[in-house]
């Protein structure tokens, strides 16, 4: 059976997952590419390095996430949510965002030498040279699907 998600289900399906697809957009061009991040308050945390997507949501901060869970294919979940790009700069916030990011995604991390970039960077040395940036989406906009069968 296909259902829509409520609410209150997208909340959980959002703070339960660690991993989405970003997707902006810039001069007729989208860009959709998975990154980490953490959810809280109708907002969603994350990090970078400069590049393509930093480039393209300073350009045109509108941006949607996409995340799921899926057990099998006929049982799925599946929210995508609309918001705004914003850079967090203070140094302050900017350390909260990361101890934020860093908590929800250590207990993924299956070697000690996994954890410094988060992918980012292949060291924690290279990092010292590298600007992260750190940035929030904060939703406007949320929308959710569903599947199940209870005969499988």
């Amino acid at each position: 059976m296909l259902g829509a998600l409520d609410e209150t289900q997208i909340d959980a399906l959002l703070t339960g997952q660690v991993t989405g697809r970003l997707g902006c957009a810039k001069d007729d061009k989208v860009y959709i590419v998975p990154i980490n991040y953490y959810f809280k308050n109708s907002t969603i945390y994350s990090h970078s390095a400069a590049g393509k997507k930093i480039d393209m949501m300073r350009e045109n901060p509108n941006v949607c996430f996409q995340v799921d869970q899926i057990d099998s294919i006929f049982r799925w979940q599946s929210a995508i949510v609309w918001g705004r790009f914003e850079e967090i700069t203070d140094p302050e916030k900017k350390q909260q965002a990361m101890q934020g990011i860093t908590h929800r995604i250590m207990p993924f991390v299956t070697t000690p030498a996994g954890h410094p970039s988060h992918g980012i960077a292949a060291l924690e040395t290279d990092l010292e040279n590298l600007e992260l940036i750190v940035f929030k989406i904060i939703i406007t906009e949320k929308s959710g699907k569903l599947e199940y069968s209870d005969g499988l």
